[in-house]
């Protein structure tokens, strides 16, 4: 079975020789170089092509975060996971979106740090189980405004009207329920076709059930 090569990415001598220690005891991982900043980490990631690339996020110079995009963008087969001794949102969220396969902080177990090693050489993501729920969180947060955002278009009456041509009520019973001409809702329906860009009233049905509209809206 191939070793997994690592590559350790750190300003402080100490922390890498550490971590060097630590992976030096396991057969499985083979360290095949060790950088203190950004421009050394490219360049023997340019050499050797590690599989996986432990990054502090904070270097001298360009920081972990802008390296670990360069890495990412250039380097597709090789992973890296930030190591950091800070649970800021901020360095996280940034992390991921810079391609980042993992983030742990420095204050993880010796054993802990060698599972994320394996499950990121396997493709998968890790993440520090105290910043994991944050993660989610913002996941959420950013689903409610992707929803929220669907039927920014809409006036208010227009989604009191989508609502119930997703419940399946013809123009007439519309028109009863919200006392308005069957003329008048059949104009609603309309626009709200044009302006959500579907065909008909069963796909826009689907789109108010599938954007969950019902949360945005009180009848």
């Amino acid at each position: 079975m191939a070793k997994q090569r690592i590559l350790l990415v750190d300003d402080h001598e100490v922390v890498r020789l550490g971590l060097k220690s630590l992976l030096e005891r396991h057969p499985q991982f083979d360290v095949v170089g060790e950088a203190s900043n950004a421009r050394e980490a490219l360049e023997i990631v340019n050499n050797t092509h590690p599989d996986v690339v432990v990054m502090d996020i904070r270097l001298p110079g360009t920081s972990g975060i802008e390296a670990c995009e360069e890495i990412t963008g250039r380097f597709p087969d090789t992973k890296v996971i930030m190591l950091t001794s800070y649970a800021e949102d901020e360095m996280l969220f940034s992390s991921i979106r810079a391609g980042a396969s993992g983030y742990i902080l420095k204050q993880i177990g010796g054993e802990d740090l060698v599972r994320a090693l394996e499950a990121v050489g396997r493709g998968e993501a890790m993440l520090d189980p105290t910043v994991t729920q944050r993660v989610f969180q913002e996941v959420r947060r950013a689903v409610k405004e992707e929803e929220a955002s669907a039927f920014a278009h809409l006036s208010q009456q227009e989604k009191h009207v989508l609502i119930l041509v997703s419940e399946g009520k013809t123009n007439r019973e519309i028109a009863k329920a919200l006392f308005l001409g069957e003329g008048t809702v059949r104009n609603y329906v309309s626009s709200i076709l044009s302006k959500l860009g579907v065909n008909n009233r069963a796909e826009a049905a689907a789109y108010a059930v599938q954007h969950n509209l019902r949360e945005y809206i009180a009848m």
